[in-house]
């Protein structure tokens, strides 16, 4: 049942892009619209989608040979100090992304339903990682949150600033 989510959302993010591009591609557009979407894609991509591999890769002692996702030592620096779980993040923009570029109301009823997908993943990804943390994960529960990147900075700059980073 763990990966309902995660199958519903990678279902519902394919659907929206073959939809848009296929299905779709004469629908008029406001053009600002579709420009800012296309920002949202790469910029969450590269931040939120390819920074957490580094950072997961040089602090989250990997074992050679193993995914990045299998860390044996909690990372809580770089992006991991501004949101725990950055690559579901990204899953949130890129739904928002999807309906910014192609302004139908087909592909927004598919891309809407991907955030509370991505909340309850989240909750799970939360339980998965108290289990394999325990009280380190809880306390960095407490500091960093789960998914609101501009709460995060906010924090962050704040934790900085009080001197308890």
């Amino acid at each position: 049942m763990d990966f309902l989510p995660i199958t519903g959302i990678s279902i519902l993010f394919l659907l929206q892009i073959i939809i848009g591009f296929y299905v779709l591609p004469s629908v008029t557009q406001h053009q600002m619209l579709a420009y800012t979407g296309i920002g949202l894609y790469i910029f969450s991509g590269w931040i939120f989608g390819v920074l957490p591999i580094i950072e997961f890769r040089r602090k989250g002692n990997v074992k050679q040979g193993k995914s990045y996702v299998h860390t044996t030592k909690l990372v809580d620096t770089g992006l991991y100090a501004i949101v725990r779980h950055p690559q579901f993040t990204t899953c949130m923009i890129w739904a928002v992304a999807g309906m910014l570029l192609f302004q139908h109301w087909i592909v927004i009823l598919i891309g809407i339903p991907i955030i509370p997908l991505t909340f309850i993943d989240l909750k799970q990804a939360d339980k998965r990682l108290l289990n394999k943390f325990g009280t380190q994960y809880e306390q960095y529960m407490k500091t960093v949150p789960r998914s609101n990147f501009i709460l995060g900075i906010y924090q962050y700059i704040k934790r900085k600033k009080d001197g308890s980073l």
